[in-house]
């Protein structure tokens, strides 16, 4: 199984803050699967650390009021062109990123609010038939054994 995973969560550090999201419970999940890590981020060649950035009216805006959408949706399309010739089965992605979110993503305040949506490399794998969970649904999956 070929699964496309945040980059963050295998603990490469291309967090905003320069750190990681390294996730045990994605790590045992991808142990035998062909694992594509990617961070769109850090595709697009934005530096790690960077200034935090959310999604506000669909755009995204950094934390001192940047509009770094065209610099957001450029990773995108990279990591998209990237895997274009690629069998994925399954994305897991970090919930509430401006890229990668799933379920939900900040709201654009940057007051830790969160709101129902999804990031930008979340919607165009869904739009490809890409089924996409978070690590919340791996680690209740995990769980469940």
């Amino acid at each position: 199984m070929k699964v496309l995973v945040s980059a963050c969560f295998l603990g490469v550090k291309c967090k905003y803050n320069g750190g990681d999201n390294r996730n045990e419970a994605v790590i045992q999940f991808c142990r035998d699967k062909d694992v594509i890590a990617v961070c769109p981020e850090i595709r697009a060649g934005m530096p790690c650390p960077r200034i935090p950035a959310e999604i506000m009216n669909g755009k995204v805006i950094d934390k001192k009021g940047k509009d770094v959408d065209a610099i957001y949706r450029n990773g995108v399309a990279r990591v998209m062109k990237d895997i274009q010739h690629q069998k994925i089965e399954l994305a897991i992605l970090k919930s509430r990123s401006p890229t990668c979110g799933v379920h939900e993503i900040y709201d654009g305040t940057f007051s830790g609010t969160c709101i129902p949506g999804e990031g930008l490399l979340a919607e165009a794998l869904r739009k490809q038939g890409i089924p996409v969970i978070d690590e919340k649904e791996v680690e209740r999956k995990g769980k469940k054994r």
